[in-house]
């Protein structure tokens, strides 16, 4: 007993402090909140830099290792599947909430969309025009080789990942001998994160009190209604359909959001699923899921099964249309469906993204007014911590979904990692 670390020690609980002062200091001091900015981008930042080489290492170590190319794209079908099915049900849990509670009735839209509000939102909306779907994907094809790491782009760097793993593949010995040296450089860059997240307090305080002190707890008022809805309907997503798909593999959701609960903490502090991305990636190998596995599906998901950002699309669109007045038809509904499945792919895991794809959603209503997106500015930062926290544990237990399909992991297995893992760090035994 004497060997157990105090409680004030452990990353999650220093965390814990981090996010209830730095809320404090934002709802008290709003200007030193304000002020304190740079301890979260800097936090995030040193995070995304690291994010690139590791999961090249990652990729390109699982895949010129293993020799069958046959199985790395059966990997990618799998999980594009799981995606879809996930994106889905987020999509329409959106839907079904906005229609049980009509969030958007009784506000009072012209009020609140103020010319103000309008022009901070025009910069969305631009962005949101210029995205499409031939855009998107020719963006997947960096400039370079090495631009995929300099812009950070994660499908870009699974791209040139996956073709040098492929590459190595088929070099034989000097391949394999070359993937072992990657895996090395990868362990260095493991390390090097585990000193940056020893940093996750400091940032966290500093995004908290930015958060609260720029835009006030204040802001919730007006829309308090719809921030609760969406957090309600992501915990049914989360606690049910995740649950549900967490049970048929043969473990508990709770044991698994306990099992993650310090990359949970990093995640809302920074309002940022790829803050965690490392430690999740490492997490999940040590759960018996195989890191060509991980190395695949993870960075993709980042990409394409962004379930926060769905729910928050569908509902977000449908509430607009109630706070103007919009009347949509099934059709319009559907059609508003479909084409979700569309713009959210690509949507990087960071602040502000679901905001972006919400907007370029909107340019195929053309009965909503664009400028009412305005209504969502004041509380979408609050929202967006929760659309980060979904993202990121969809992708964590879909990725656990394709290794089971993959038979790497039984439930046998993950009930004995899941026990060995009672305090983070430990490593789960080889088999």
């Amino acid at each position: 007993m004497s060997d157990r670390i105090p409680l004030w020690r452990k990353l999650y609980a220093q965390v814990l402090i981090a996010i209830v002062v730095g809320v404090a200091v934002g709802a008290l001091w709003p200007g030193a909140g304000v002020a304190l900015k740079p301890l979260g981008d800097a936090f995030i930042a040193l995070i995304r830099m690291m994010i690139g080489p590791v999961i090249f290492c990652t990729i390109v170590h699982g895949i010129g290792s293993m020799h069958d190319m046959a199985k790395v794209g059966r990997i990618g079908l799998k999980a594009m599947l799981w995606f879809e099915l996930t994106s889905t049900f987020a999509l329409v849990l959106g839907l079904i909430a906005a229609h049980l509670v009509h969030p958007g009735v009784g506000i009072d839209a012209t009020m609140l969309a103020n010319a103000t509000s309008k022009a901070a939102v025009a910069g969305y909306v631009e962005r949101a025009a210029s995205d499409g779907v031939v855009a998107h994907l020719l963006a997947i094809i960096p400039t370079t080789f090495v631009d995929a790491f300099a812009k950070g782009d994660l499908l870009q760097v699974l791209l040139v990942s996956v073709l040098t793993g492929v590459a190595l593949g088929r070099m034989g010995p000097t391949g394999g001998r070359i993937a072992k040296a990657v895996e090395s450089v990868g362990d260095v860059l493991f390390r090097v994160i585990g000193l940056i997240v020893h940093l996750a307090p400091i940032g966290i305080f500093g995004a908290m009190a930015y958060t609260i002190g720029a835009f006030g707890v204040s802001s919730l008022a007006r829309l308090g209604a719809l921030v609760i809805l969406f957090y309600a309907t992501s915990a049914v997503f989360i606690f049910v359909v995740m649950g549900v798909l967490a049970q048929c593999l043969g473990f508990s959701i709770f044991k698994f959001l306990g099992y993650i609960r310090e990359e949970l903490l990093i995640v809302v502090g920074t309002a940022s699923s790829e803050a965690a991305l490392p430690n999740l990636m490492r997490k999940l190998e040590a759960l018996g899921a195989r890191d060509t596995t991980v190395g695949l599906v993870v960075p993709m998901g980042y990409s394409f099964n962004l379930c926060g950002t769905n729910i928050y699309m569908t509902l977000g669109i449908l509430f607009l249309a109630q706070a103007t007045g919009t009347h949509l038809t099934l059709t319009q509904e559907l059609w508003i469906l479909a084409i979700s499945m569309l713009t959210s792919k690509g949507a990087a895991g960071v602040t502000g993204a679901g905001f972006v794809t919400l907007a370029a959603t909107l340019q195929i209503v053309p009965d909503i007014p664009i400028a009412s997106v305005s209504l969502l500015l004041g509380v979408d930062r609050f929202m967006s911590e929760c659309r980060a926290v979904t993202n990121f544990v969809a992708n964590g237990v879909v990725t656990l979904a394709v290794s089971r399909w993959e038979g790497e992991l039984s439930p046998a297995r993950l009930r004995a990692a899941f026990a060995t893992h009672s305090e983070p760090g430990m490593t789960v035994p080889a088999e």
